[in-house]
């Protein structure tokens, strides 16, 4: 069987096995739906002070829920579905098959990057019908070449993560405590005008923010250019690239010891 072949095998098959897990699909699918829906109704179409300007409440909401909607299909769903896959043995076996092993991982970050496209779709065709939030033609090329970074980046992040958590039952733990304040803190389910300025500082170091801002400036309707954040991009890059090293120096086949 030819290369290709092998990698278009296993992404079906992890494609499928997702789409068997209700409680993938929940978090990673409905969620981000349903906080649109709640954040967007709750806190209307007030303008949010950011970066120096005003940006219309359901804009901004929508730049944030789909960046939970790429962390979640990503660094989440990866990391924990990677754990799951090494701590069952599933890794360990399959190290002793032909399958090569990046064959395996480019199938899961297929996975992971097929869920991150339509939901990207998906919650960009309800901004718009709803609640009459669109992409300037000119910015849609920024927000394709973030998604495109973020993913790649993140699903790098998410091997790396691998590497700290210990047991399938630490792994939802341990990624929603990395993710959720991270949420928070980058403005997501707060507004960044109402968060201390200690707190945002902080937040900038992480990648998230950064991802966040990257999206809210290609949807932003008063930007100018291409909409392309060059520092933004580079940041995430720059975790991206940290994370694939670490990956490569301590991620693990076989399970943990008992």
């Amino acid at each position: 069987m030819s290369t290709m072949r092998l990698v278009w095998h296993q992404f079906r098959y992890d494609r499928r096995t997702f789409a068997r897990d209700p409680a993938a699909m929940f978090f990673t699918v409905a969620l981000p739906i349903v906080f649109l829906f709640l954040f967007a109704s709750i806190f209307g179409n007030d303008p949010t002070r950011i970066g120096g300007r005003e940006i219309e409440g359901s804009t901004y909401y929508l730049a944030g829920i789909m960046t939970l909607a790429l962390v979640s299909a990503t660094l989440v769903n990866v990391a924990m579905s990677v754990t799951g896959a090494r701590e069952r043995g599933i890794l360990k076996r399959l190290r002793s098959t032909p399958l090569p092993p990046w064959v395996f991982m480019a199938g899961r970050i297929g996975t992971a990057s097929l869920v991150t496209v339509t939901m990207m779709a998906l919650l960009v065709g309800l901004g718009r019908l709803v609640y009459d939030v669109s992409i300037p033609a000119r910015t849609l090329p920024a927000l394709v070449v973030t998604v495109a970074v973020a993913t790649a980046s993140f699903c790098a992040m998410a091997l790396a993560l691998t590497a700290v958590i210990p047991s399938l039952s630490a792994a939802p733990p341990i990624t929603n405590a990395v993710v959720l304040p991270l949420y928070f803190l980058s403005g997501i389910f707060i507004p960044e005008d109402q968060l201390p300025n200690a707190m945002r500082v902080l937040a900038g170091v992480f990648p998230v923010k950064h991802l966040f801002r990257a999206l809210l400036t290609a949807f932003d309707p008063a930007t100018t250019g291409t909409g392309i954040d060059a520092v933004h991009l580079l940041v995430i890059a720059a975790w991206g690239a940290a994370a694939l090293f670490v990956a490569t120096r301590f991620f693990r086949w076989a399970p943990n010891p008992v």
